[in-house]
């Protein structure tokens, strides 16, 4: 991890530590006990040295690529394919996030546990052209967010818990994946929502700036000759 073992290590350094010790437990590499002590050992470690025994004996996690851009026409051709970079999210009185550029398996399963979970798919890519989002919230939550165009069905159950589609569940644009989102909540929470990106919201804002000055333009264009 580094040259400098007595170097203070950051908070990204920690949470890059705590989410390789996720993937190994979810792997199987690490039992829950043995995971629950390192993990509890990586958000109290002050320097690189208290942080590399915990990661040392586990693979690199992999990171995720960047984002695709989608072809011209606006289509979901450029964003189907592709090795998954993630398979399974774990926030066991912690949390996790997969956001940004990653590419979705065909089956991702979530797991909170007293924790907290953010699956965001407006920038990512998909290995196929379909998804199952598998989600298990106990006394924890997990969020998944979803773009305007995409194909979205939501069937999970809350017990004692909910487990909302917040009006998400409907049809996307022709040729965007068909992601299914399911599982259970228990004392906990599932939600999912459509939401744009930044990005897109801005472009949305400039368009309505640029159609309001035109229709002004017109307006004052069109007003015929002052009388004198």
């Amino acid at each position: 991890m580094s040259e400098l073992p007595e170097m203070r290590a950051s908070d990204a350094e920690r949470e890059r530590v705590a989410e390789a010790l996720r993937e190994a437990v979810a792997e199987g590499r690490l039992d829950m006990e043995e995971f629950g002590q390192r993990l509890d050992a990586a958000y109290k470690a002050r320097t690189h040295a208290e942080l590399e025994p915990l990661v040392r004996d586990l693979p690199v996690p992999t990171r995720a690529a960047a984002a695709p851009e989608r072809a011209d026409d606006g289509s979901w051709a450029g964003r189907i394919g592709g090795t998954p970079t993630s398979r399974t999210g774990i926030a066991v009185m912690g949390g996790f996030q997969r956001r940004g550029g990653w590419t979705v398996p065909r089956r991702f399963t979530a797991f909170t546990f007293w924790g907290g979970g953010v699956i965001d798919l407006r920038e990512a890519r998909f290995e196929g052209d379909e998804a199952v989002i598998r989600c298990i919230a106990i006394m924890g939550g997990v969020q998944v967010i979803v773009p305007p165009d995409l194909d979205v069905h939501v069937g999970g159950i809350g017990i004692m818990g909910g487990f909302d589609d917040d009006g998400a569940s409907g049809p996307g644009a022709p040729g965007s994946p068909s992601v299914h989102v399911t599982g259970f909540a228990f004392w906990g929470g599932v939600g999912v929502e459509r939401k744009m990106t930044k990005e897109e919201r801005r472009r949305l804002r400039e368009e309505r700036r640029a159609e309001r000055r035109l229709e002004r333009d017109e307006r004052r264009g069109g007003g015929g000759k002052e009388l004198r």
